[in-house]
């Protein structure tokens, strides 16, 4: 934090000059011992006290006169030492530092290999889902395929059941052939509905 000014010509001119005659003898013996020191820097308390010496002597000069071409002086801030460089990585020679960034370095290889070993296992179970769809598939293949067999075994199976049991009831074969094909028409349109009615139930699962 700034704590000086660095005297300018102004300054340096009136101190050296008479121009602060009415000041206190000792108020201008630090004035000059200041101006005169290495840098010329004067510090803010000894200026509140030239201000408050040109007040009390009446000085037409202000002090904001005096510091025309002066110089707030900075002090440097000190460099901290750098660190050196691998690369583009940093690496502190305090070992505190190096131990603490070994670890996240650790830490985060870690997560590295979690995150790449969760996505094998998730590629597992999307192969494994996708063989059990199979499998429900062919399942619901096969069923249709047996719900159309057995149709036909059922309506064949009527077909015949009634064309040997009409002989008994119809001597001439054209009537025999005739009522097997009502109850085989009659018995294929109810089991048509019955296989419909899976068909959708199955074909719905596909």
């Amino acid at each position: 934090m700034a704590a000086a000014v660095r005297a300018g010509p102004r300054l340096r001119g009136a101190v050296e000059g008479g121009e602060l005659a009415g000041l206190p003898a000792e108020l201008r013996e630090e004035l000059r011992d200041a101006v005169g020191s290495e840098g010329g820097l004067v510090p803010f308390s000894l200026l509140r006290r030239l201000h408050s010496g040109l007040r009390e002597a009446g000085s037409p000069l202000f002090l904001y006169q005096l510091l025309e071409g002066s110089e707030i002086a900075v002090p440097e801030v000190p460099v901290q030492p750098r660190v050196a460089l691998t690369g583009a990585v940093l690496c502190p020679q305090n070992p505190e530092l190096v131990a603490r960034l070994e670890r996240i370095k650790a830490k985060l290889a870690n997560e590295e290999y979690r995150r790449m070993t969760r996505n094998v296992t998730g590629q597992d179970m999307n192969r494994g889902g996708t063989l059990a769809d199979f499998g429900r598939q062919v399942r619901s293949v096969k069923a249709v395929v047996v719900t159309v067999f057995n149709y036909i075994v059922t309506v064949v199976a009527a077909f015949a059941c009634t064309y040997l049991g009409s002989q008994y009831v119809f001597a001439e074969t054209a009537a025999r052939v005739l009522s097997a094909v009502i109850v085989a028409s009659v018995v294929g349109l109810a089991e048509l509905y019955v296989m419909v009615r899976t068909l959708e139930g199955d074909l719905g699962k596909l």
